[in-house]
C-alpha cells in the first residue's frame, strides 16, 4: 500500500491503479470523511499534493500553496538520526507567508512515521500566521513494522505508538488530527490487479510469515 501513497512517481501505474488517482481518492475520502472548516487545503510535497487536490475538489475548499520545496533536499525520513532529519526538515520546505497568515488550513500529508517532519511543519506554518492547522493524513495510522520496504524496524520508534490519536495531535502542534481508514482504502483499491495488498503497516497482519526477531535497528527511539 506505502507504494501507491508515497515511494512511486504520480505518472506511475501498478497492477493497473494510477498512483496519481489513488491519492487524489484518498483525499476525496479524507474530504468525507473528516470534514472542516477552513479558508485552504494545502498539501505537503510531494506525495500530499495529489491528495491535497482531491481533499479540495471535494470539500470545495480552495487548494492553494503553503511551501515551497528546495530540489536539493531528499527524503528526510530515511535520515538515520533525529539531528538530521531535524536540519533538513529545515532546509527542504519553506513556507508560503502570503498563502498562510491569518488562514486556517487543512494540511494533507501521506502519512506520519516518526512524527519529525510534520511536528516542524506545522510549527513554521504558525510562526507564518496560520491560525490554524487540521491535519489530515491519506493513509491509515502507521502502527507497525514494515519488512518490504519501508526502513522501520521497531515499532517502539513509531510516532503512534502507545499513544492516542488525541495524544498524537498534542505532539505535533496540530488543530485536529484525522487519518483515512482502512476500509476507504480498501476501496479505493478494489480495482487492483493484485488480490491481496499488504497493508501489514497499518494492521500488523502480512501476506506472508515475517522474521520473529529483527536484526537491525538503524533508527533511535524518539523521546517527545
Amino acid at each position: 500500500m506505502f507504494e501507491y501513497m508515497y515511494f512511486a512517481r504520480p505518472d506511475s501505474i501498478i497492477d493497473g491503479i494510477s498512483v496519481h488517482k489513488f491519492r487524489e481518492d484518498a483525499g476525496r475520502y479524507l474530504a468525507k470523511q473528516a470534514p472542516v472548516d477552513a479558508d485552504i487545503v494545502a498539501g505537503v510535497p510531494d506525495s500530499g499534493l495529489d491528495a491535497a487536490l482531491g481533499y479540495s475538489k471535494e470539500s470545495g475548499i480552495h487548494y492553494d500553496m503553503a511551501f515551497t520545496k528546495s530540489k536539493y533536499i531528499g527524503r528526510t525520513f530515511i535520515q538515520n538520526t533525529q539531528d538530521t532529519r531535524r536540519e533538513l526538515v529545515g532546509l527542504k520546505l519553506n513556507p508560503i507567508k502570503a498563502s498562510v497568515k491569518d488562514k486556517r488550513i487543512v494540511l494533507i500529508d501521506d502519512s506520519i512515521v516518526r512524527g519529525t517532519t510534520i511536528t516542524k511543519l506545522i510549527a513554521v506554518l504558525k510562526r507564518a500566521g496560520a491560525k490554524e492547522v487540521h491535519l489530515r493524513i491519506a493513509s491509515p495510522a502507521f502502527m507497525d513494522v514494515c519488512y518490504f520496504g519501508t526502513d522501520i524496524d521497531n515499532k517502539e520508534h513509531l510516532i503512534t505508538y502507545n499513544r492516542t490519536i488525541e495524544e498524537v495531535r498534542k505532539i505535533i502542534g496540530a488543530d485536529s488530527l484525522e487519518y483515512l481508514s482502512l476500509d476507504s482504502l480498501k476501496e479505493i483499491t478494489k480495482d487492483c490487479h493484485v488480490s491481496s495488498l499488504c497493508s501489514g503497516c497499518f494492521t500488523g497482519k502480512y501476506p506472508i510469515d515475517v522474521p520473529k526477531e529483527i536484526n537491525k535497528n538503524s533508527f533511535e527511539e524518539i523521546k517527545f
